[in-house]
């Protein structure tokens, strides 16, 4: 079993909380939504498919897996009614999926000239070329496997596209076998496009690699019938477990799990519409898998790769305009350490450049009396610029410290490369806490100024990645205020020595002290309900699943705060129960950026001491709470928390184009105002008027 063990969660006498992966599926069908809304630009539109997905390749492999394997284990709770009913919520998912993809949006992709071609839909010419390029670039690769007793059913990969085909007639041998499977390398591309010597003027054209592979499989089987084939997929456990307590290298012991992560329990079995039950159920059996895992889809069995052909696709009309995120205004271009002396720096981010943050280490790193650099690594990619930033500080003698989560899903492999990189050249790399993932955004300059030495920090809500950086919402915060700081270099001190850590002023740390500082903030609120005073809670993040942070909302509630919950993705809170949850509103934004900021804004009185706004790293989930190093800090200035209620809180709040409505059961109805706004939408332009 692994260390996180799923039950279903606990109810009060009086509220029955919703699930968790209804609340997950619930999120990608919003998703899902945006791909029929004609207001957003059309290869967008495919790419909402897409990102639906991969999201759902993510929720079998890692949260599914973890349900299947809890349903096995002895009180644990979760029941075979259960996993039906979360499965059939997925076939509705897909099915909805599918429908949207071949009805609606594939049908305008084909108006606007973008055209995916099935071998019925070639024209001699274009079938030429596909036959010529499977001879040329796709037969070579390709290594069917005939079943018998010496060529076993082969070892299929994680997210692999694969054919079975049955055959007719007798093999080279005499032999009667007639299952064979083949297997599609991941080299080879999954959208090919057409030559524009090929297709009408104005008009561009692509064919699927399975399209291509299917139209000439006779040529792979050479005097054997074709009865019947299928491509399939399949999809497997693909979380890493690894007993920390029972290792003496992670890092070694995390790269060896990565070589079998492929190989996992399998949990789904995607196949086309038109494949024959034997086959299926052929497949089935060698997996190992109910009937509920196999999913029949109306096309290609992997969507994601079509965002293959949003790359090719030669039609910027059809995307976003680009948006170019602006430099801080409030912040110099050169200088920073001057500047940040006396002012603390906001950056909402993708809205102001992700640049600034870059020039921050890399004034670090060039500065010669700068003489240490901290920093937290949780997703930074295979390519980072600040990563090559801290190589160089290295080179420069600097003192590098890098607290590198090795633990960050599927980027395991990306992270042990930079901490063998970064050790090689001296700096000290660790990685946390044993149990533990490190969450928390921070990095921390020490500059020797005059006689004595000052610390620079930069904390954010979100990771340091460039690249998502500009698609994900995020607030970050450079300053020099000394006990804030030195908070955070507290923090660097017990993530590398593992030290008893004084308790610190501002920042409340998980898995110690940030959880029960929510409760007794949500608290405070709920006291002054009481008392009759004003009483006002928002929280923006993107889940609410923890059982002690909702029961205390529940009970605020209860007592009179007026909430509103801005939730991304998961919540399991049921707002709108008359005289339980009827204070509760429960609103989520879809928009063309992925809302990543978490605020935490609360109000206890009419007085401005009676006010508190903190951003955090971490979302409202057990595992932040307590299986997390997560930080939230208090945003002190008045004019910089004022800042951040205007455009992080407020139009949120009153967004009438991307924002959802949560109903008590669970399910979300879009809510769209005559006239209304998009918070994105305004905040871009806001942005780009300041530029």
């Amino acid at each position: 079993m692994k260390n996180t063990v799923l039950r279903p969660v606990p109810s009060p006498s009086r509220i029955k909380l919703l699930p968790r992966e209804q609340a997950i599926l619930e999120f990608n069908r919003r998703v899902l939504a945006q791909a029929q809304r004609e207001d957003v630009p059309l290869i967008e539109r495919l790419r909402y498919i897409c990102i639906v997905s991969s999201n759902l390749d993510e929720f079998f492999e890692v949260r599914y897996a973890d349900v299947m394997e809890a349903s096995r284990t002895p009180g644990t709770g979760i029941t075979p009614a259960y996993i039906h009913e979360v499965a059939r919520e997925c076939h509705r998912l897909v099915e909805e999926q599918y429908q949207i993809f071949n009805e609606v949006v594939t049908p305008a992709l084909q108006q606007a000239g973008i055209h995916i071609l099935n071998h019925a839909d070639r024209q001699a010419d274009q079938r030429e070329w596909v036959a010529d390029f499977f001879r040329r670039q796709v037969r070579p690769l390709l290594v069917p496997i005939g079943l018998d007793p010496s060529h076993p059913f082969p070892q299929v990969a994680n997210k692999t596209l694969n054919f079975i085909v049955r055959l007719g007639g007798t093999d080279a041998f005499g032999g009667d076998n007639d299952i064979a499977i083949v297997r599609i390398p991941r080299v080879l591309p999954r959208v090919i496009a057409l030559p524009a010597s090929l297709m009408e003027p104005g008009h561009q054209g692509f064919v699927l690699l399975s399209s291509v592979i299917r139209a000439h499989l006779d040529e792979l089987f050479p005097g054997r019938e074709i009865k019947a084939f299928s491509q399939f997929r399949l999809t497997r456990d693909s979380d890493i477990d690894v007993d920390e307590d029972d290792v003496t290298d992670l890092r070694q012991a995390l790269r060896s799990k990565m070589s079998t992560r492929q190989f996992g329990q399998a949990v789904r079995l995607e196949v086309v519409r038109s494949c024959p039950p034997d086959l299926s159920d052929f497949l089935l059996e060698q997996f190992g898998l109910s009937p509920q895992a196999l999913y029949q889809v109306n096309g290609p069995v992997n969507l994601v790769r079509l965002t293959q052909l949003i790359d090719q696709a030669d039609a910027d009309e059809l995307r976003f305009e680009p948006y170019e995120p602006s430099w801080p205004a409030d912040l110099p271009r050169e200088g920073l350490f001057e500047h940040l002396r006396s002012h603390d720096c906001l950056m909402h981010h993708p809205f102001q450049s992700f640049d600034a943050v870059v020039q921050f280490l890399r004034e670090a790193v060039e500065d010669p009396d700068v003489l240490a650099i901290k920093q937290t690594i949780y997703r930074t990619g295979s390519e980072s610029v600040l990563m090559e930033l801290l190589l160089e500080a290295v080179r420069r003698g600097k003192e590098v410290l890098a607290v590198v989560e090795l633990k960050a899903r599927f980027d395991e492999e990306a992270n042990i490369n930079w901490a063998e990189r970064l050790e090689a050249l001296g700096a000290q790399v660790v990685y946390g806490i044993v149990g533990l993932k490190t969450h928390a955004k921070m990095m921390l300059v020490t500059r020797r100024e005059g006689n004595r030495l000052r610390r620079y920090a930069h904390i954010s809500t979100g990771n340091y990645n460039p690249r998502t950086s500009r698609l994900y919402t995020d607030v970050g915060v450079l300053t020099s205020q000394p006990d804030l700081t030195a908070d955070v270099d507290r923090v660097f001190q017990q993530l590398s020595s593992m030290t008893q850590m004084k308790s610190t002023r501002l920042l409340q740390l998980s898995p110690f002290s940030l959880q029960d500082h929510m409760v007794r903030l949500i608290g405070r609120c709920a006291d002054a309900a009481r008392a009759g005073q004003k009483a006002r809670i928002i929280v923006k993040c993107n889940a609410l699943t923890d059982e002690p942070l909702v029961q205390a909302l529940i009970s605020a509630g209860e007592a009179g705060v007026d909430i509103d919950l801005i939730i991304r993705g998961a919540c399991i809170l049921p707002p709108g129960l008359p005289e339980l949850t009827d204070r509760i509103r429960v609103r989520s934004v879809v928009g063309r950026m992925l809302e990543h900021t978490r605020v935490l804004y609360f109000r206890w009185g009419e007085a401005d001491y009676e006010e508190s706004l903190y951003l955090s790293s971490a979302d409202w989930m057990n595992r932040n709470m307590t299986r997390r190093i997560e930080v939230a800090w208090p945003v002190r200035d008045p004019a910089l928390r004022q800042r951040v209620i205007d455009e992080c809180l407020v139009p949120y709040l009153l967004d009438g184009i991307d924002a959802w409505k949560q109903l008590s059961d669970g399910r979300y109805e879009r809510i769209h105002r005559p006239g209304g706004h998009s918070a994105q939408r305004a905040l871009m332009a806001r942005y780009q008027a300041q530029d």
